[in-house]
């Protein structure tokens, strides 16, 4: 969903003050739409305002993986503010926000961007992601362009393939899941805590998502599930932008999955069938797992193979 673009610069600055001082006054109805769930000590996951939103504590104050989607702004900025007021370490900390790391680009992820980086938070993300929300993208299935986001919500500390953040007792590995859902994905790695932060580059409830159009396809997604098992162990726990933390094993299961799917339509791709061809001839049949709309997976699937053709077999070139 587009981003609010005719939010006041007084709106934001009010929601920025009470990021330091206050929870934003929201009504009983909206904060319940939300939940708060602790994954691991001083890793708490905010659901229900967009993609996931996850608050970790470090001893200089909140870092907030996401910030969920503009229509919950608020709602997410005051769970976010009360995390900080209430945590030991942050509170110590004065209860401020230090950083916000995007995942990736969709306003699922960057809702509240503007109103942190106006709070004084430094915006990390994939030089892609920064290119993305200060250019815009077109979204094809609703023929429109999002806008670009507003400057104080963009990235300002970027990288390409991995980097390091430490704040205060707290390191952060960051590093690039290439073409896993869009150009720019990024996981974040908390290793005192196992925990491994994935964005849409997982998802163990909703169907996987492929933004074919912006650089996202099938082939990306299995090397990136592949990277998140190989750097995790039976023990850590995966958050995805949306349904709660996972572990290993669904992870490896949606590895197999995609693989299994990757395999079939290279088969079928060669045979020069479309995508409805393809349904039609049971390339989803007999799967562990069945998706809520196959057609739409599908197309999408097959449209991020058109740039990687000379990647199926070695004899196409």
């Amino acid at each position: 969903m587009p981003f609010a673009t005719d939010i006041s610069r007084r709106d934001v600055m009010r929601g920025a003050a009470a990021l330091v001082l206050a929870p934003l006054a929201v009504s009983i109805a909206r904060a319940a739409e939300s939940t708060v769930a602790e994954v691991a000590p001083g890793i708490q996951v905010i659901a229900g305002g967009g993609g996931n939103v996850v608050a970790i504590a470090t001893s200089t104050g909140l870092v907030v993986v996401d910030s969920g989607n503009a229509q919950s702004r608020e709602e997410t900025l005051a769970k976010i503010a009360k995390i900080a007021k209430e945590d030991k370490k942050t509170g110590g900390a004065g209860g401020k926000v230090v950083a916000v790391v995007n995942t990736h680009r969709h306003p699922d992820q960057t809702g509240a961007n503007e109103a942190l980086g106006m709070a004084g938070a430094t915006i990390i993300g994939h030089a892609k992601t920064r290119q993305r929300l200060t250019a815009g993208w077109y979204v094809p299935q609703e023929d429109r362009y999002e806008k670009p986001l507003a400057a104080a919500g963009r990235p300002t500390k970027t990288f390409f393939q991995t980097d390091t953040a430490t704040f205060g007792d707290r390191k952060l590995e960051l590093g690039y899941l290439i073409e896993a859902h869009t150009d720019g994905d990024v996981y974040v790695k908390l290793p005192d805590a196992n925990v491994i932060v994935a964005g849409d580059a997982i998802s163990p409830q909703r169907d996987p998502v492929l933004d074919w159009y912006g650089g996202g396809w099938l082939g990306g997604r299995v090397d990136a599930l592949k990277k998140l098992l190989d750097l995790g162990d039976a023990k850590t726990r995966y958050v995805p932008s949306f349904g709660p933390a996972v572990g290993r094993a669904e992870v490896q299961a949606e590895h197999d999955l995609m693989l299994a799917i990757f395999e079939r339509m290279v088969v079928n791709l060669r045979m020069g069938q479309t995508a409805v061809e393809m349904q039609k001839a049971g390339v989803l049949d007999g799967l562990p797992r069945t998706f809520a709309d196959p057609a739409k997976f599908l197309y999408d699937a097959h449209k991020g193979f058109w740039a990687h053709h000379n990647k199926l077999m070695p004899d196409i070139v």
